[in-house]
């Protein structure tokens, strides 16, 4: 054979594989208003940066016939680019080659690729579109799952793994994407289960259709397995790269810097009365971060999931931060369940990745009940308060209004190694509300007044002159400053750089015992 036959050869092959399982798949792919795994790889990374690994790889199955069906890829392609010049690696699996079910020499690819990006400390993305394990190679897939599952572990907190469930996902392949840091999918068009309609159907005798079950709406809102729903794929994608900017590409590095046109040394006038004069009174907490970050841009994680408290990414005289935020517009900002989950997890994720947490402080302690308490809030509780006593990046707080009782301790004070502590005059720190402890401390007193009602107001306004203020925090050092809400930007951007060679170790373990 000639040199050139060989080449022709060569081409034939590439575009055989970029064909995958052919036109009429390809086509009834689009018709489902998705792309193509290639068409994914070429949205998500920088244009002509993509090299292919294995794309002449095939499956190795004899039984039912498969020997007749090769594919050239198989079902998932891999390989590296770049997203803003950065070097990414990913994966995208092909659902129109088998249903982008997973096989062994699938598997392989994606071990291979993940391998690659431990090794080069570089992040990993997943583009998930697959039917489930290939049945026709029984237990051998189900290796394949779990060779997998060990590297996402093995990666976690040294590369950034982020998965996009852009269709079916469902079995054991949705613990590779829960294992990951950040879970994407696409509304109508992507759902993630353990078991499906019918399974569940047989089981519970519940009728329930595909998006009510495992739907990007009820993943991203009411499971919290999703951190962020995008209305399509291309949005999805963006949100990706978007995300990404704020990363580092190891546990090694600092995040990437971008330099900002919004004054460093701006202050914001509105913020000096965004909050309420009545303590009752609730405010939506991103206007105030959207005022004081660079050019207002938050990128928000888990959104619609737990909304009492707030977590995301953005920048501060171009650093990137995490920000954590109690919300009292919803529920008053108050502590429960899932609120300490969702707010653990993004800290932890944070001190993984050397990113510094910015958090905002208006709580009013954790959420009564006995539905909180027989569900185990005290354990979830817990597992905020060891994710902000563990974490040793800078940590800054600034308490807007109300930090009241266990609440204050686990929001990032002094006394779990805040570096620095802050509050607006506003600040209300105490063990719980004025109306709580009048009624505790003065029970006796009240029984037996002539007119309770008045001696209980005018009890209420000494203790809260008295107490709901910063300035006792201060005189003990808990706080280490009392400023004007409108400086609370520059002060965090000099904050940001006092703690950039900021050094702080834990004691040596192999790992500690987070209360799960």
């Amino acid at each position: 054979m000639s040199d050139s036959s060989k080449i022709e050869q060569l081409q034939k092959k590439r575009q055989e594989a970029v064909l995958g399982g052919g036109p009429e798949r390809i086509e009834v792919q689009h018709k489902r208003g998705r792309l193509t795994a290639r068409e994914r790889i070429d949205l998500l990374l920088d244009n002509g940066s993509f090299r292919e690994t294995d794309m002449f790889v095939t499956h190795r199955t004899y039984d039912f016939n498969l020997d007749q069906r090769k594919v050239l890829s198989d079902s998932v392609v891999t390989g590296w680019g770049t997203i803003d010049g950065r070097l990414i690696y990913v994966f995208s699996q092909d659902f129109t080659v088998f249903g982008g079910s997973l096989g062994e020499v699938h598997a392989e690819k994606v071990c291979k690729i993940m391998d690659m990006a431990l090794k080069n400390g570089a992040p990993i993305i997943g583009l998930n579109d697959s039917g489930g394990a290939r049945i026709q190679e029984g237990v051998v897939s189900l290796g394949a799952y779990a060779d997998i599952f060990l590297r996402n572990t093995l990666a976690s907190g040294v590369i950034p793994q982020i998965s996009a469930v852009m269709g079916p996902c469902a079995g054991g392949a949705v613990y590779s994407p829960a294992l990951t840091d950040f879970i994407f999918m696409v509304r109508n068009s992507s759902y993630m289960f353990v078991t499906g309609p019918d399974v569940v159907k047989t089981v519970t005798h519940e009728e329930v259709d595909f998006e009510e079950l495992g739907g990007a709406d009820v993943h991203g809102s009411t499971s919290g397995v999703c951190h962020y729903v995008a209305d399509n794929e291309s949005d999805c994608l963006y949100m990706i790269r978007t995300l990404l900017s704020y990363l580092p590409q190891n546990n090694l590095e600092d995040p990437p810097f971008a330099a900002t046109t919004d004054d460093r040394l701006r202050t914001e006038e509105r913020l000096d009365t965004i909050v309420p004069d009545d303590p009752s009174k609730p405010y939506e907490i991103r206007d105030a971060i959207r005022m004081i970050v660079d050019n207002g841009a938050f990128f928000e994680i888990h959104e619609h999931y737990a909304p009492n408290i707030v977590v995301g990414f953005a920048r501060l005289g171009g650093h990137s931060v995490g920000i954590v935020a109690n919300q009292p517009a919803v529920l008053a900002g108050v502590l429960d369940i899932n609120s300490s989950d969702k707010a653990a997890r993004f800290v932890r994720f944070c001190d993984s990745f050397n990113i510094p947490i910015i958090t905002f402080v208006d709580v009013p302690g954790f959420l009564p009940g006995t539905s909180q308490e027989h569900h185990g809030i005290i354990r979830h509780g817990a597992k905020l308060l060891y994710a902000f006593c563990e974490a040793t990046v800078p940590k800054i707080t600034i308490i807007t209004r109300k930090a009241y009782g266990g609440a204050y301790d686990v929001m990032s004070s002094k006394h779990i190694r805040g570096d620095l502590n802050l509050a607006w005059p506003s600040a209300e720190l105490a063990v719980m509300g004025p109306e709580g402890a009048v009624n505790i401390i003065f029970r006796k007193e009240l029984e037996e007044s002539p007119n309770p009602d008045q001696r209980r107001a005018e009890l209420v306004a000494e203790y809260r002159e008295k107490f709901a203020n910063p300035y006792i925090a201060a005189s003990r050092g808990y706080i280490d400053d009392v400023i004007e809400p409108r400086l609370t930007r520059p002060r965090l951007i000099n904050a940001l750089e006092m703690l950039s060679n900021k050094r702080d170790r834990n004691p040596a373990k192999k790992h500690g015992n987070i209360p799960l």
